[in-house]
């Protein structure tokens, strides 16, 4: 039994996964709110206690032991880590160890504490036969800890500890290739922030953490309709970008149409501000497609307005409906579960 376990700043997502000799099957999975239902969100306001409060209710319904889990992969959110794309020599994977904190300082901004450096490699570098590149992951020590002291007071054993961009990729490239010509793009989208990951087979691997999410969406929506935060959230979840629209939201073409300028097409501005860089960075500007994953994925309507603005295919991905065992009647919203899922095949041995 291998857990990927998310630990969300709003929701707690887990997913059970066992090996099998053609892949994963889906064993459990498990969904659990953090603050109260119902009541005005404040990320500032959840902390420790919320978290393993939330864990241990979800462990239970899920009839889980966390003492008893043997194999679990949890994830640190990309607003709290440093990852970069680098190309290094082909070299046994000890030597690599010994070589990353030299590679960390060379690449990664370091405030001047203590950082955990880890790594994952991406694989040959396809114009250096004798390179292969590398995912370089870093975090502050103060990270690090306060994670391992919440998995700990919940009862676990923390065993890997990964990146949500990274999970996110994994969960994707396990059930599809990387396109040949150009790169494909997944944007996570979580409650405080979303995290933008861009990589093709011949292309740079790039992440970038946007601090937008659902509760910036529900806040402006609070703002424009002059109602309370509940109320909001609640009109978000049944209009989707449609509530925030005085007048139809569809013009003659049947496309979603937004009068004034609003928190969605900022977000917007900020994905295509990303790209711009990643084009100019990598002169690669080909994007096969934009995948949809995390809560707010399932924002009405969102899918069609980005695909609009930025004149490429969006669609909402689901992570888990290349395991044995998915019942698509069983989930709500699966996208929500992508970081879970890749968590899960990380520690069932694979990796992009």
């Amino acid at each position: 039994m291998i857990l990927g376990l998310d630990i969300g700043r709003q929701y707690i997502k887990a997913v059970v996964l066992d090996k099998t000799k053609g892949g994963h099957k889906l064993v459990n999975h498990g969904l659990r709110l953090v603050p109260e239902p119902n009541q005005t969100y404040d990320p500032e306001k959840i902390s420790q206690p919320h978290w393993v409060m939330a864990v241990r209710e979800l462990m239970k319904e899920m009839k889980i032991n966390p003492k008893r889990v043997k194999h679990l992969v949890t994830s640190l959110n990309g607003s709290h880590v440093s990852v970069k794309q680098i190309t290094t020599l082909d070299m046994p994977i000890e030597e690599l160890h010994s070589s990353m904190t030299f590679e960390a300082r060379k690449h990664i901004p370091m405030d001047g504490s203590d950082a955990v450096i880890d790594f994952q490699i991406l694989g040959s570098n396809p114009k250096e036969v004798d390179k292969i590149d590398i995912a370089l992951v870093a975090c502050t020590k103060k990270t690090s800890s306060a994670h391992i002291e919440i998995l700990k007071e919940i009862g676990f054993k923390p065993g890997i500890i990964d990146v949500d961009p990274i999970a996110v990729m994994n969960s994707y490239s396990y059930a599809n290739d990387l396109p040949e010509d150009g790169a494909v793009v997944l944007l996570d989208i979580g409650t405080v922030s979303s995290a933008l990951t861009v990589w093709g087979r011949k292309d740079a691997f790039f992440t970038r953490d946007l601090p937008v999410g659902i509760h910036e969406f529900v806040k402006a929506l609070a703002t424009k309709l002059e109602k309370d935060y509940v109320s909001s959230n609640y009109e978000l979840l049944k209009e989707g970008v449609k509530s925030f629209n005085t007048e139809d939201a569809s013009d003659s073409t049947g496309r979603i149409g937004i009068a004034e300028r609003n928190v969605f097409d900022n977000f917007i501005e900020d994905i295509r501000r990303s790209l711009r860089y990643y084009a100019k960075t990598t002169n690669q500007s080909f994007f096969t497609h934009l995948y949809l994953t995390g809560g707010g994925s399932a924002t009405e309507g969102l899918a069609e307005l980005i695909q609009n603005k930025l004149s490429l295919e969006v669609s909402v991905y689901n992570p888990m409906k290349s395991f044995e065992g998915y019942n698509d009647d069983e989930i709500v919203n699966p996208a929500q579960y992508a970081v879970a899922a890749g968590l899960a095949l990380r520690g069932g041995g694979f990796d992009a």
